[in-house]
């Protein structure tokens, strides 16, 4: 069975759920921190405030899907330009004191000015 974790609202742009949960993993599609000025929601002007703030969002993907970055077994980091790349991994380290989960890191691209971004796999049920 899947189970689908924000799916995309009719009409609405992005063509993917946030997250899915099967087979006792959860799957978490690559989000960036939220930016949403009218609501007084800003994405971070820095490398690190994105990397925290978008880590805070998926954070919050996982509890809902019944995990936590603490279980995070993979991760992704997306990010838009390479002179970023240490100033992620500076705040990112910060956010797994257990250990750090298997990632690998890939150069995006995306209509907006996020500077990072982020997917994932977790273990399930806590």
């Amino acid at each position: 069975m899947i189970e689908i974790f924000g799916p995309p609202e009719p009409g609405e742009t992005r063509p993917f759920s946030r997250a899915t949960r099967a087979g006792g993993l959860v799957f978490v599609s690559g989000h960036s921190a939220p930016h949403d000025p009218a609501r007084g929601i800003h994405r971070g002007d820095t490398p690190q405030a994105q990397v925290r703030n978008s880590l805070a969002f998926i954070a919050g993907i996982l509890r809902e899907a019944g995990s936590g970055l603490d279980r995070v077994v993979q991760m992704t980091m997306l990010i838009t330009d390479p002179a970023d790349y240490a100033a992620c991994n500076e705040e990112y380290v910060k956010h797994f004191p257990g250990g750090l989960p298997a990632r690998h890191t890939a150069r995006f691209g995306v209509p907006t000015d996020a500077k990072v971004a982020f997917a994932c796999i977790a273990l399930a049920d806590r």
